[in-house]
C-alpha cells in the first residue's frame, strides 16, 4: 500500500471521528476563537471550515502586560528559525550561515534537514523562493533587534518515527506510532509540512501585530505578517490543485486542521483547504473575511506538539529563547 492509499484508508475511519467531535464542540458552545500572537489557518463560517459560526471577539487579542515590543518579535524570530531551517534545508540541502544565528539565550544546534528532490519544477521554485525570504525575515528581525536578538534555540526537523513532524502526523491520524512521516521524501510530503508553519506564522504575527507599540516595530511585522500570507496561500493553492488529482492530499489539509485544533485551545476554528460545500478554501477566513488570531501560548501548544503548559517540545525540544516560552493550558 503506498502513501496516499493509507492517507486515504486513515481518513476513511476517521471522517464518523471528526464529524462527532466538531458537532459536540458546536453543541457545547466552543466556538470562541482565541486571540493573540499565532499559529493556523482560520475560522469556520467565512469560506469553509466547519461553519460553526464566529464569536465576534475571535480578532480581539487579549490583554498582555510587562512584554516589550522586542520580546514580542523575539517570540516571531524563534518561529522564523524554524521556519528558515526547514525551507533551507529542503530547497538547498544546507541551513542558516553561522553568522544568522548568535544572540542571547542558548544557541542550540538543528536536527535533520535535507534537500527535497523535487519533481514538479513549479514546487521547486516556489521552495526556493520562500527559502529566499524566510531566511531574509530571519537576517531583517536581527537588525531590528540588534544585541537584543535571540540566539536560534535547538531546533528538531528530523524525518525519524520519534521527530516532530512524524509525532505531528501520528496526531492528525496520518500514520500510527512508530511509523515516519518525511517531509523532504516527495514534493506532497513537503507541501504537508510547509502547511504546518505558514497558517501558523500568519496567524502568528495577526495576533501579535496589535501588541506592538513602535510604528517601526508595528509596520516590519505588518510586512512579513503580508509576506507570510502569500507564502501560505501559496502552498494552499498548490495543495488544492494537486488534491483534485489525489484527494488524500487534501484530506490531510483537513486532518492536520483537526489536530491543531486538538493541541491549541478547546474552540475548533481552523480549517484545511476544502470548504464545507466542495468548494476551495485557499483564503481561511472567519465570518468577517477576516484571518484570526491565536495567542502565544496557544502558538506554543501547536509547536511544542504538547497541549498542556510546557517550556519545551516538539520542534523546540529545548524550548524557545525569550521571556515568551511558555505554553497555554488547552
Amino acid at each position: 500500500m503506498n502513501q496516499h492509499e493509507l492517507i486515504a484508508e486513515v481518513f476513511e475511519r476517521q471522517a464518523k471521528r471528526r464529524v462527532e467531535r466538531r458537532a459536540f464542540l458546536k453543541f457545547a458552545g466552543m466556538s470562541t476563537a482565541v486571540a493573540g500572537a499565532a499559529a493556523v489557518s482560520a475560522c469556520g463560517g467565512g469560506g469553509g471550515g466547519d461553519g460553526l459560526g464566529v464569536d465576534e471577539n475571535v480578532n480581539t487579542p487579549p490583554p498582555q502586560t510587562g512584554l516589550s515590543d522586542a520580546d514580542i518579535l523575539n517570540f516571531a524570530l524563534n518561529l522564523e528559525y524554524l521556519e528558515a531551517q526547514f525551507y533551507s534545508f529542503a530547497a538547498t540541502g544546507a541551513g542558516l550561515a553561522a553568522n544568522l544565528l548568535t544572540g542571547t539565550g542558548t544557541q542550540g544546534e538543528v536536527t535533520g534537514g535535507r534537500q527535497v528532490n523535487f519533481t514538479d519544477q513549479v514546487v521547486r521554485l516556489y521552495a526556493n523562493e520562500i527559502a529566499a525570504d524566510e531566511v531574509a525575515h530571519v537576517a531583517f528581525l536581527r537588525s531590528a533587534l540588534g544585541s537584543a536578538a535571540v540566539a536560534q534555540p535547538a531546533i528538531d526537523i528530523s524525518a525519524t518515527a520519534t521527530g516532530p513532524f512524524s509525532q505531528a502526523a501520528v496526531a492528525a491520524g496520518l500514520i500510527t506510532q512508530g511509523q515516519a512521516f518525511d517531509p523532504y521524501a516527495s514534493d506532497e510530503n513537503f507541501l504537508l509540512g510547509a502547511y504546518i508553519f505558514e497558517d501558523v506564522g500568519v496567524t502568528a504575527y495577526k495576533g501579535a501585530s496589535p501588541l506592538i507599540q513602535s510604528p517601526t516595530f508595528l509596520s516590519a511585522a505588518a510586512g512579513i505578517l503580508g509576506a507570510e500570507a502569500y507564502h501560505a496561500g501559496l502552498i494552499r493553492t498548490v495543495l488544492y490543485g494537486k488534491g483534485i488529482a489525489t484527494p488524500a492530499l487534501i484530506d490531510a489539509t483537513e486532518a492536520i486542521s483537526d489536530a491543531r485544533d486538538s493541541l491549541d485551545n478547546p474552540a475548533d476554528v481552523d480549517q484545511g483547504v476544502r470548504a464545507m460545500n466542495g468548494a476551495s478554501n485557499i483564503v481561511p477566513t472567519d465570518a468577517n473575511g477576516l484571518a484570526f488570531s491565536r495567542s502565544a501560548g496557544d502558538v506554543l501548544n501547536i509547536v511544542y506538539l504538547n497541549p498542556g503548559a510546557v517550556p519545551q517540545g516538539g520542534f523546540f525540544p529545548n524550548g524557545v529563547n525569550g521571556p515568551i516560552n511558555t505554553s497555554t493550558a488547552g
